[in-house]
């Protein structure tokens, strides 16, 4: 464990309720008066609020699921470490929230339940993109990627936890699947094409893994999905990168596979009809050209080799997280509605499809970007 980790005292039952994102706040802020709170986001893992303080200062709380980030402690060592270097550089600094820490100077609360709290700075005047609908946009979000990787190149990704052992490896993922799947036959016939698509990919699973020994092992954001990028309010320009929970020592293509089956999906990840998903060459290299002009020379030849494929293998992983928690009940992503999971493992894994078919095509965009 690092040394930078402070273990922090659990708070008893009758001092804070798990469920009540107000007795978190007594916690960081005992002398502040709130004058708002509401939900913010949608995203498929934590609770998060935006908080308006009397004074007008708007703060980001949010609650981490235990049964998701069993090791709090990791989390936040990592998130510290790295807002921390990065608070370093103030030409950067307000592309990145900072932690804010209680009176006592303690940055995040443990309740009686194991749920774990934590409160960032706001960055004020932004909007977040559920999809991409310009070459502007996708551009912005590669340069702000390219300098995420920048930024923390110097930093050692050694000196940070793995607090989620096995994240973005494919293979195990599929072992889950196979876990789950039981003997009997699909329940109907999206999840019989899932289940054939599956099985037709299951080589893809390894291609990362295998080459491991040959691609760029840095710090990575771990989800660098297009709702993880704030916008200008009133401009195509990309001015925050939020999100850290997945920070950790992993493969530069792993967020960079995952970034593109994100923003590369013009149809986002939540559209009506599967079968229309496509992957968009266009956003592609648009996204590619802003990454490239930042950080292009911190990608080794297997990475430029593999970067495409990188895409796939992320989509493909993301459909079978997707199926693979629909079979097993929605345990782990959060659900409005039943077959919501199903219904997003649909979209990755036609998403795959669709990079796959395109792959020579997009392999020469991405040459002459190199060139």
């Amino acid at each position: 464990m690092p040394a930078s980790i402070r273990l922090l005292p659990i708070v008893p039952p009758d001092a804070v309720s798990p469920m009540d994102p107000c007795f978190a706040l007594t916690f960081f802020l005992p002398d502040r008066r709130v004058d708002s709170l509401h939900p913010l986001g949608h995203g498929n893992i934590n609770d998060t609020w935006r908080v308006v303080l009397a004074d007008g200062t708007r703060l980001v709380l949010q609650r981490l699921r235990p049964e998701i980030f069993a090791d709090p402690a990791a989390v936040m060592a990592n998130m510290r470490l790295v807002t921390e270097h990065l608070g370093r550089l103030p030409e950067h600094g307000n592309a990145f929230f900072r932690l804010v820490a209680n009176p006592q100077g303690l940055d995040y609360l443990l309740d009686a339940s194991g749920c774990c709290w934590r409160l960032l700075t706001h960055i004020d005047h932004t909007r977040t993109l559920a999809r991409l609908n310009t070459t502007t946009q996708a551009r912005e979000i590669g340069t702000l990627l390219g300098r995420f990787h920048l930024l923390t190149a110097d930093l050692d990704c050694r000196s940070l936890a793995d607090p989620l052992p096995g994240f973005h490896c494919t293979p195990r993922y599929l072992e889950q699947f196979d876990a789950v799947k039981g003997a009997g036959p699909p329940a109907n016939d999206d999840e019989a094409w899932c289940c054939d698509l599956i099985e037709q990919l299951r080589p893809l699973a390894a291609v990362l893994e295998e080459a491991k020994h040959r691609l760029s092992q840095r710090v990575i954001h771990g989800d660098p999905k297009a709702a993880n990028f704030l916008f200008a309010v009133d401009a195509d320009r990309a001015v925050g990168l939020i999100d850290f929970d997945t920070v950790k020592p992993g493969l530069l293509l792993y967020d960079l596979g995952d970034c593109l089956r994100s923003c590369c999906n013009p149809l986002g990840e939540a559209h009506p009809v599967p079968d229309d998903t496509v992957f968009d060459p266009e956003l592609f290299a648009a996204l590619m050209d802003g990454y490239l002009g930042q950080a292009g020379h911190l990608l080794s030849p297997a990475d430029r080799e593999l970067l495409v494929t990188s895409a796939a293998v992320i989509s493909f992983e993301l459909g079978v997280r997707f199926f693979t928690d629909h079979l097993d009940g929605d345990r782990y992503f959060k659900v409005s509605q039943p077959g919501q999971n199903l219904h997003r493992a649909l979209i990755q894994l036609h998403l795959n499809r669709s990079i796959r078919a395109q792959q020579q095509t997009l392999e020469r965009l991405l040459a002459a970007l190199l060139a």
